[in-house]
């Protein structure tokens, strides 16, 4: 008896055994997935509607979440054949449409031994052996040979036989003759699996107490939408950490996954939760589309799933509502306020365009703070754009890209404005603690305003991070560094190298260079690198050293400093080392702004004294944001019996610690 068998690439679909296989051996995949397999490579090119899968592969007597069922099947399908949805090989997908198979197919009928080619669309209407095959409804054989398969394998049938019209005609005239006690039975059979599915489905949720939220695929067909869609996972990823009791992991740690198409388990691993949601938005005009479910990520089981459709004003309140409705399934809402500020919807679509250049387009500071300027001049009372605004200013000094008096005078009203417009906001009461911190040296504020920031949200990452930095000042260590232990377990992948700068504060460097080593199994990242070089330095572990300060800058793709590191290293070792890179730093001095405090820490590397003072007082008379970690950073502890170094830190305002 023939059976059907596709060969594509390295991967073989028997359709007889309904199963998978890549160079020979058998690839795990679920029924559904492999049912639709089956009909998208059956297809050969021809595009599959989204109506026609949901056809084929659900009765329509029985209730299902079709938009989801599809989605998920579609990943599925991607994972196992590592499929790239951006630059697909296997399964495309037809926006607004459907799928189609797009890779070339070899079709073997295993009885007659015979092969060919067919090309895309070819007609289906063919011979298997001696028998006669008509094709379906849907463009599927149904083959006589169907009976046998249905032995072999219990989910063929539902695979090769497309023919629904016919079955069901048949199980009504089945019933009709059984009678009413028939009917009672298959009810309760219907009725007691959809229990059963509730119950599951219950179980599931109870053991959700982490979520991350996955970037929305954009469906749009339009790459110029992605910042909408990044967006949307933004707000739904905000939305979710302040309606709820479950934690939920940073939007830029979630972010990391973005086109990344890998088996959930290993996701949910990487980011330390139980649950995962994901999902899919379509925008067209200003009409919304949105599909979301949510999946207990260890047993990969579906725990509910919703389609949103929405316009105009109302896409503004869709994370919200979403949000909310996850919130209940996981009985772990918590009170929000009855009334949501109205925001129009062109200053939130140059909102999300400014988060995306903020966060998720390698922090575009110019572009983001000119979306931002266009949500306030579009909608003047829109707090979020006035904290977006003053944060993407602030940050710029931290950061040592700016002079910090200038950048802090601007940020300042801005930050105010925020707060003046909506004090719940706890990204602009955490960026009011930063100027606290960094600027006006007060650290009570700037730990009140902290505090603030987490109980408005108390999965905010950045909330955590900046409490410990003024735990840090403080001399408050042990708070300090449970503060980053929260932070890091919130956002594990937004600063790897925070845990690890946390042990180094401590003098603690094993600690810090197995936190640090763990965290580049996971990705490429320069301060990552960067620390652990001062690690293994202040260990004595100079040749470990260098070549952590190479790989720093090969994390960041420059290969010429990398080599240049290596080649100092060689000639005149760590100290070779230590002088290249203060040496890049002095030839900038006049070409663009330099920090003082940059200067002082690549100084005391040499331990030359008198010139690590000197920047080090320059930095105090332009308040160098970083100098209030003076104490903490291991590599000034040569200075602490220095006169002069003790009245910096006490000028500063900080409680001493030598």
């Amino acid at each position: 008896m023939a059976v059907t068998v596709f060969q594509f690439g390295d991967y073989k679909l028997d359709c007889g055994r309904f199963e998978l296989y890549r160079a020979g051996r058998s690839v795990k995949l679920e029924r559904k997935p492999m049912e639709l397999l089956v009909l998208l490579a059956a297809r050969n090119g021809h595009l599959v509607s989204r109506a026609e899968i949901a056809e084929h592969l659900w009765d329509k007597e029985v209730f299902v979440d079709t938009e989801h069922g599809i989605n998920t099947a579609i990943r599925k399908i991607r994972e196992v054949l590592n499929d790239d949805p951006a630059q697909s090989r296997f399964v495309q997908t037809v926006t607004g449409k459907g799928y189609r198979f797009a890779a070339p197919i070899v079709e073997v009928r295993t009885a007659a031994t015979e092969e060919r080619r067919l090309s895309p669309g070819e007609s289906r209407n063919r011979r298997v052996g001696d028998t006669p095959v008509a094709a379906a409804p849907d463009g599927f054989p149904v083959q006589n040979a169907v009976a046998e398969a249905d032995a072999k394998s219990p989910g063929t049938v539902e695979t090769l036989r497309s023919s629904r019209p016919r079955r069901w005609i048949r199980l009504g005239i089945w019933l009709a003759a059984a009678g009413a006690f028939a009917l009672v039975a298959v009810a309760a059979s219907v009725g007691a699996r959809s229990l059963r599915d509730r119950s599951l489905n219950r179980a599931a949720a109870s053991k959700i107490d982490s979520l991350a939220v996955l970037p929305l695929d954009n469906l749009s067909g339009d790459p110029g939408q992605n910042y909408f869609a990044d967006g949307m996972t933004d707000e739904l990823t905000t939305m979710l950490a302040k309606n709820s009791t479950v934690r939920v992991v940073s939007r830029t740690s979630a972010m990391q996954y973005k086109g990344v198409h890998r088996p959930l388990r290993e996701i949910a691993r990487e980011l330390g939760v139980d649950g995962i949601l994901e999902g899919s938005v379509e925008r067209s005009g200003d009409k919304v589309h949105m599909t979301i479910q949510l999946i207990q990520a260890s047993s990969d089981t579906h725990v509910w799933a919703e389609s949103y459709d929405r316009g105009g004003n109302d896409v503004v309140s869709l994370p919200r509502e979403a949000a909310q409705a996850i919130a209940k399934r996981l009985n772990s809402a918590v009170p929000h306020p009855a009334s949501v500020r109205y925001v129009s919807p062109e200053a939130h679509d140059a909102y999300l365009q400014g988060l995306f250049y903020w966060f998720m387009a390698g922090g575009s500071d110019d572009r983001a703070k000119s979306y931002f300027e266009k949500a306030i001049q579009l909608q003047p009372d829109y707090a979020a754009a006035w904290s977006g605004l003053g944060d993407v200013i602030a940050v710029s000094a931290v950061a040592g890209n700016a002079p910090p008096s200038e950048a802090f005078a601007k940020a300042e009203p801005d930050i105010r404005k925020a707060l003046a417009l909506d004090d719940s906001l706890p990204e602009a009461h955490n960026a009011w603690a930063a100027v606290y911190l960094f600027h006006a040296w007060d650290w009570q504020r700037a730990e009140a305003e902290s505090r603030r920031s987490i109980e408005l949200n108390p999965n905010y990452a950045e909330g955590h991070h900046i409490r410990a930095y003024t735990l840090w000042v403080q001399n408050r260590d042990a708070e300090a560094l449970q503060e980053q232990k929260l932070a890091t377990g919130l956002a594990p992948l937004d600063r790897p190298h925070a845990l690890g700068s946390a042990y180094l504060y401590l003098r603690q460097f094993d600690a810090a260079i197995r936190e640090l080593t763990a965290q580049t199994q996971f990705r490429r990242d320069f301060w990552t690198q960067f620390d652990l070089s001062e690690a293994y330095e202040l260990k004595g572990m100079d040749r470990e050293a260098a070549e952590h300060m190479a790989q720093a800058y090969l994390a960041g793709n420059d290969e010429r400093s990398a080599a240049a590191i290596r080649l100092a290293f060689k000639e005149k070792g760590l100290r070779g080392v230590s002088e290249w890179l203060l040496n890049v730093q002095l030839a900038q001095v006049g070409k663009k702004y330099v920090s003082p405090w940059i200067l002082a820490w690549n100084y005391a590397h040499l331990q030359r004294k008198d010139e690590t003072l000197a920047a080090l007082e320059e930095a105090y008379k332009e308040r160098s944001p970083w100098l209030v970690f003076v104490q903490k950073e291991p590599v000034f502890d040569f200075l602490h019996g220095d006169e002069r170094y003790r009245s910096i830190v006490r000028r500063v305002g900080l409680p001493p610690a030598y």
